[in-house]
């Protein structure tokens, strides 16, 4: 593969690369590519997590050494699973892993590459890393810092806790603590991604590549939603709060019908459109097509081989949001059946099981 298509495929249904120049320099440098994504441990992963998948089969397509990130400590501090540490260990090694990995499958990558690290035990083998935090901390104002928690899904005005404002500091530090060159998150994560940046050159380490992917829109009507690009996306994804704003990848194909039956998805409409926002970057994320099945008297059956096309039809109101939905469901029970039938397996279900006490508490 030449470094340009590496750059093509990294770069590839992206919000926004920090910068396209300095991932192009690093291409060029012939230097091994170090990537990570960190994720909070919070319960059963959902759709978004397949799309997070996809962007990081490109990566490791391109060559890049891939870290999953447990973060542990991060998730305690944000009070995720009541901020139990010992209850979100047990779901990171316990399920979090492993339901990872399968999904992983589903898009194709291989599982065996990725490298999952903890957080709690990677401080405790860096014990210099709170140096680093310190000194990150010394480049960032408490402004800044304050501004930064909107990474976590709260509001800068919120009234926190101390320990939260350590967060998005120990998040940049994070960066240089696993040598990455490559740094992967959503768009939401995007002022953190800044914070390393700026601090790099103050701390006389290089300055990470960051890329920022799209947030999947939640399944239910928008709320009226201001603030920055970051912020919007952060309040508009799906939530596990929201009764019917996602899909779980444990799902059975019935709840999948369902749940995208009654999402938000009015007819000739693309701004806000969750329907279509999955079916633009899940199905047609790389060179995929879409069949829609249709009765003779509505058209007859119809494929889709680019996006841009059945949003076309859709605008022009030749293609009903039913049948869009109809075939977006069967798209997804399809896509994530090698998941589901992962977890069939008696000592996974019971993992699993024990996972979904531990999180509908």
């Amino acid at each position: 593969m030449t470094n340009e298509e590496k750059f093509k495929l990294i770069t590839r249904n992206l919000e926004e690369v920090l910068t396209e120049e300095e991932l192009k320099a690093l291409l060029e440098s012939g230097a091994p590519l170090r990537h990570y994504i960190g994720f909070e441990i919070s319960g059963k992963l959902h759709i978004g997590y397949l799309f997070t998948c996809l962007k990081v089969k490109d990566l490791q397509d391109a060559g890049a050494e891939t870290i999953i990130w447990l973060a542990d400590l991060h998730s305690a501090i944000n009070d995720k699973l009541d901020g139990n540490i010992e209850t979100i260990r047990k779901v990171a090694r316990g399920y979090f892993i492993d339901a990872f990995k399968a999904l992983f499958q589903c898009v194709g990558g291989n599982p065996e590459k990725l490298q999952f690290k903890l957080t709690s035990e990677e401080y405790a083998k860096n014990p210099d890393f709170w140096m680093t935090v310190l000194e990150v901390g010394k480049t960032t104002s408490l402004a800044r810092t304050k501004r930064s928690i909107t990474i976590m899904g709260r509001e800068e005005s919120e009234d926190i806790d101390t320990a939260k404002l350590f967060y998005p500091i120990m998040q940049a530090a994070d960066i240089f603590l696993l040598g990455v060159n490559i740094a992967h998150a959503g768009i939401d994560q995007r002022k953190v991604h800044v914070i390393a940046r700026d601090s790099a050159s103050a701390l006389n380490k290089p300055k990470p590549v960051a890329i920022h992917h799209p947030i999947l829109l939640g399944l239910t009507a928008p709320e009226n939603i201001s603030g920055e690009a970051d912020e919007v996306a952060m309040k508009a994804k799906m939530s596990k709060s929201k009764p019917g704003s996602g899909i779980s990848i444990h799902d059975s194909p019935d709840q999948i019908r369902q749940t995208i039956n009654e999402a938000f998805a009015p007819e000739g409409q693309v701004e806000n459109n969750p329907i279509l926002n999955w079916t633009k970057y899940l199905i047609f994320y790389g060179n995929g097509s879409l069949v829609i099945s249709r009765k003779s008297e509505h058209g007859g059956d119809i494929t889709y081989n680019s996006y841009e096309d059945l949003e076309k039809d859709y605008v022009d109101k030749k293609l009903h949001p039913m049948d869009l939905k109809t075939a977006v469901a069967e798209w997804l029970i399809k896509k994530l059946k090698p998941a589901r039938d992962y977890f069939e397996d008696p000592t996974r279900k019971s993992a699993l099981e024990e996972i979904e006490k531990l999180t509908n508490k």
